[in-house]
């Protein structure tokens, strides 16, 4: 197996699908890499992944705005396109098989650290006040 890891920020807010009687989240993360060429000039490189997680438990959707951190992991898959300009492009794509929020966005401020994957959806990774718990059962 292989399996692919990114932490970015969520370049816009996820979409919930229903396909073929199943529910799936999709959202885009993007990985901003700071470094400096050869002559020291600062320079950044940005990534994109399109991400899909398929699951039932879409509660966490309403966590998954444009600017939120996330930790991702899952299968890759690549797509290989020309551009309308004739160059050559890539998409990069994950099929999620966990996702951890880390805070960011707008209102960061009111940001706890709860993980979320197929098996424990809302596990604390750190310490945060006790919240209500939701229809499904997760303590958001």
């Amino acid at each position: 197996m292989i399996k692919l890891q990114i932490v970015g920020n969520l370049g816009k807010d996820c979409i919930v699908n229903e396909v073929n009687g199943k529910k799936v989240i999709n959202f885009s993360v993007a990985h901003t890499e700071k470094y400096k060429d050869s002559t020291g000039t600062p320079r950044e490189k940005t990534t994109w992944v399109e991400c899909a997680y398929w699951t039932d438990r879409t509660a966490i959707s309403q966590y998954l705005s444009k600017g939120k951190m996330v930790y991702a992991e899952g299968s890759p898959d690549a797509d290989a396109y020309t551009k309308k300009d004739g160059q050559p492009g890539a998409t990069l794509r994950m099929r999620v098989q966990s996702i951890q929020l880390l805070g960011g966005g707008s209102d960061s401020a009111n940001n706890n650290n709860y993980g979320a994957n197929r098996e424990t959806l809302a596990t604390p990774s750190v310490a945060a006040p006790a919240m209500a718990e939701t229809d499904e059962g997760l303590p958001f």
